[in-house]
């Protein structure tokens, strides 16, 4: 009897497990069911499956997977990873990588590179290139330390396609990094001005040296100084990291162009024109450069630091680039090949007398860091006129097939003391004359497009119409060609490749004949008057 007892309550014990596990096995069904129920999945499967039927893809299972990726949630950031890396010229510089949660899974999406602040010129002194290489790596640490520490949380879990809303949490982020820079560096300043006034202080306790002074030497000359360049308005103290803000917010751009699956350029064009797609975009024309002549170049002329051909505006990307390296060719054969310069005269009438001037022979020194040929010259007329000689074995004519462009760099040759710049070694010009020198230049090469950096240094916008990329030469200088070509190529596939606007230039040549009508017109009515007063 007492087995019996014990083998019924192990039944009844099983039954009641049984019928718990049933309940169980109920409850999760309905709460399946309804899970699926709030995220409308059956909804959704019945919507793909029915259009599926018709559609017959041939991909079956990557037709569902591409269906459902578009009702996933957006990509979120789950990491910002600051590095030290090199540039394309062996300096250090930031890198910013972003780390993204797509469809449940964390990917390395891409990275950006910014170059540091700091500028440092050619014919800087090795004490001013070792403390720009020391602040250059102390504003790379500081940015780094931002990115892996405060960036990094601030930036979890932001959609990387919200461009607006991570520029401006690094602006304040910003401002904030800089009012407290502003305050130390007014700390610095008191500080500097106790400890001046405390030295003064005690210069003047004590006594006087004995003994007479010596009279000054009356055969002394005074020098009469130029009247000095006003020197440039001293630029706003660089807070020392902030190539975090720049850097992390074109990282956050590539990262929303790669999820979106779209070029850069296109991406910042919908940013730009407020999510409305423009219906056509128009390439900037490339401005090669073929020349290097500046201080740092071997010959004496200091001015010319690039020499750049620029292909006309109606001629595609493409074509523009062979003509330019067309150009680059002709101009190393030329420099290979001739043992003398072609007379240093412009584009207009050759006289015999400059016919029979024969430069001396450009000093050929090396391949820059801006793709081009680093090449001493004498004269500011010599690498014109070189490349006006290449232009005419190709068949080419300067200011229709091809123009020309300089960058002057005009800030690096200023000497604010004596008020003139250093156009060649021992030749000095005041503003006034820098402004002939550029007249006389323009009328003998008429070509002559753009003048960069004349006298100062100045900073350009967007909607640009020319994209200077330096020399055709160099990995990443070339590719920067290629990536336009790309562009280029891709806008005329979709039928959204816009025309250039012509170019407009100001012939000095007729403004000074319309000067000396009026001039004359204006002698010969008061000559008039005055015989008709007498």
């Amino acid at each position: 009897m007492e087995y019996c007892g014990n083998r019924a309550a192990g039944e009844q014990q099983q039954q009641q497990q049984q019928q718990q596990r049933r309940f169980t096995i109920t409850d999760l069904k309905h709460q399946a069911a309804e899970y699926y129920r709030s995220n409308e999945v059956p909804q959704r499967l019945e919507e793909v499956l029915n259009a599926m039927f018709y559609q017959r893809p041939e991909d079956f299972y990557g037709h569902l997977a591409n269906y459902f990726s578009e009702l996933s949630k957006p990509p979120v950031i789950t990491r910002l990873v600051g590095k030290k890396v090199l540039d394309g010229i062996g300096r250090p510089t930031l890198e910013v990588e972003v780390s993204c949660r797509v469809r449940n899974c964390v990917k390395r999406i891409c990275s950006s590179m910014i170059s540091s602040h700091a500028e440092i010129l050619e014919n800087a002194s090795p004490e001013a290139i070792d403390a720009d290489e020391r602040e250059r790596e102390e504003s790379i640490k500081i940015a780094i330390e931002w990115i892996n520490e405060s960036l990094n949380e601030m930036f979890t879990g932001l959609q990387p396609t919200d461009q607006h809303k991570a520029d401006e949490l690094l602006g304040e982020y910003f401002a904030k990094k800089a009012e407290a820079d502003e305050e130390r560096r007014e700390a610095e300043k008191e500080k500097e001005k106790e400890n001046q006034e405390a030295e003064a202080s005690g210069a003047s306790a004590a006594p006087a040296p004995s003994g007479k002074k010596k009279p000054n030497k009356a055969a002394k000359k005074l020098s009469v100084l130029e009247k000095p360049i006003p020197p440039a308005e001293p630029a706003e103290p660089v807070v020392m990291g902030s190539m975090a803000i720049g850097c992390t917010s074109l990282a956050f751009a590539k990262t929303a162009a790669t999820l979106r699956d779209m070029p850069l350029y296109l991406h910042i064009a919908l940013l730009k024109h407020d999510q409305e797609s423009p219906k056509e975009l128009a390439l900037p024309l490339p401005m090669a450069t073929v020349l290097s002549c500046g201080k740092s170049s071997p010959g004496k002329l200091n001015l010319l630091k690039e020499v750049m051909v620029i292909p006309p505006h109606w001629l595609p990307v493409k074509q523009g680039v062979e003509r330019c390296v067309d150009i680059q060719r002709e101009v190393m054969k030329l420099l290979s090949q001739t043992t003398n310069m072609p007379s240093s005269v412009g584009e207009g009438k050759k006289t015999s007398r400059d016919a029979a001037k024969k430069a001396p022979s450009p000093v050929l020194k090396k391949m820059s860091h801006l793709g081009c040929l680093v090449t001493g010259f004498e004269s500011l007329e010599q690498p014109l006129a070189l490349i006006q000689s290449a232009c005419t074995h190709l068949s080419l004519e300067l200011g229709i097939d091809v123009y020309l462009g300089i960058n002057c760099a005009a800030h690096e040759l200023i000497d604010c003391s004596k008020g003139k710049y250093e156009v060649i070694l021992g030749t000095f010009k005041s503003p006034d004359e820098m402004v002939d020198v550029y007249v006389d230049l323009i009328r003998k090469f008429p070509s002559i497009m753009t003048l960069i950096d004349p006298l100062r240094k100045e900073a350009v916008g967007l909607r640009t119409r020319f994209i200077k990329l330096g020399g055709l030469s160099r990995g990443e200088r070339v590719a920067k060609y290629n990536r336009l070509l790309a562009i280029e190529e891709e806008l005329g596939k979709n039928g959204r490749l816009g025309e250039r606007e012509d170019h407009e230039f100001v012939d000095y040549t007729e403004e000074e004949e319309e000067e000396e009508e009026e001039e004359l017109e204006s002698t010969y009515i008061t000559a008039r008057t005055e015989r008709s007063a007498t």
